[in-house]
């Protein structure tokens, strides 16, 4: 006896598991399944509808059809046509994302949000304030969280690389759909310039750029999103502040008095944005012998602690040191090759540090202060 084909309601519900890459929904909540069937023969036929022509996802969604829909009892081959939708259905879909408004606002900064922002910043260049982030962004993701990554620093963006992140955004009508590389979602200035531009501009159009991507981009329902700044306290930081007040500052440093100096002054930006200061992450802390395992200070010792030790007692609120991070090769090739070491090599002591830290930053949820509750005193009678 032939087995039995499967009805409507089981091809539906086999569609359903099928999440689409970039949106991170399932297609059938999209619109975007045009037909479904399956013939007498087994063959069952599925139309789905992509958001754009040239959408870097459809050979994925034709992958994940074919499979979720190829375990269905009866189903003996699976046929995947892609067509396109129309501006009508796009605009539809875009209403459907992020409703009808043509304000665009930023959703970090709106009244209720519950994404935890956190400025990465750095007095100076060279202290791995990118390759922290990264391996943050992916150990957040590792722990179940939805996570994004802007790449702030648009004179010297380096995230995509360093994320292994090579499909460039998609648009939807005025939405832009960023690329995602190990649960992470990510957007850099370096994603919409060609050959290794560089990026000649001035304050305004940093502004505009980062104001971009905070709104235009379709984050979807993150918990968290890490945002790398360029090192000092110049415009983006200044534009941070503006755009997402609700951004707590993450220093990073190094050991060194040279680093520790300027790692001060760009946590006392705080003071004048009032922002909150989450902590200090002290990076290339010492080298271990491969010889006989001894802490080599090669930067000197104790930056990272005095950075938390000043702002402290600037901000009047405790700065604790999150972490000190090890010297860890593993951690420049992981930058390189677009693998962060907590994915690699989690039990690395780079990696465990930057697992701590996560846990720290991530392991309680955002508290109410700092939201708007809607509440007004009452009036005297």
């Amino acid at each position: 006896m032939p087995a039995a084909l499967p009805t409507d309601a089981q091809l539906t519900a086999a569609l359903a598991t099928v999440i689409d890459p970039e949106i991170r929904r399932p297609l059938t909540e999209l619109g975007m399944i045009k037909s479904a069937q399956v013939g007498p023969d087994g063959t069952a036929k599925v139309a789905i509808f992509l958001t754009v022509s040239g959408c870097p996802m459809k050979d994925t969604l034709t992958r994940d059809i074919t499979a979720a829909v190829g375990r269905l009892p009866g189903v003996r081959g699976v046929e995947v046509e892609l067509d396109v939708m129309s501006t009508e259905q796009r605009q539809a879909l875009q209403t459907q994302l992020r409703g009808d408004n043509p304000q665009r606002d930023i959703p970090f900064a709106l009244p209720g949000s519950l994404t935890r922002v956190f400025a990465v910043a750095s007095g100076k260049g060279g202290v791995g304030k990118s390759s922290v982030t990264v391996n943050l962004a992916v150990a957040m993701a590792q722990r179940g969280l939805s996570v994004g990554v802007l790449d702030a620093d648009i004179y010297g963006f380096s995230i995509p690389r360093m994320l292994g992140v090579r499909s460039r955004p998609t648009q939807v009508e005025s939405m832009i759909m960023p690329p995602s590389a190990h649960g992470v979602k990510v957007i850099s200035i370096g994603m919409f310039t060609k050959d290794n531009t560089p990026v000649v501009w001035r304050g305004p159009m940093l502004h505009r750029a980062l104001q971009q991507f905070l709104s235009d981009v379709y984050w979807g329902d993150l918990d968290v999103l890490l945002m790398d700044l360029p090192p000092g306290t110049g415009d983006v930081a200044i534009s941070v502040a503006q755009l997402v007040p609700s951004a707590e500052i993450l220093v990073v440093t190094t050991p060194q008095l040279a680093a520790q100096e300027v790692a001060e002054r760009a946590g006392s930006i705080a003071l004048q944005t009032h922002q909150r200061i989450a902590g200090v992450v002290e990076n290339m802390s010492y080298l271990s012998c491969p010889h006989c395992d001894e802490q080599i200070d090669v930067f000197g010792s104790g930056g990272g602690q005095a950075v938390a030790s000043s702002l402290s007692t600037r901000l009047g609120a405790e700065v604790p040191l999150l972490g000190r991070v090890p010297i860890d090769v593993r951690l420049r090739e992981g930058g390189d090759s677009g693998r962060p070491l907590v994915l690699d090599d989690p039990s690395a002591p780079a990696s465990r540090v930057l697992l701590d830290v996560t846990q720290a930053l991530t392991g309680k949820p955002r508290g109410l202060a700092g939201m708007s509750l809607g509440l007004s005193p009452a009036r005297p009678a």
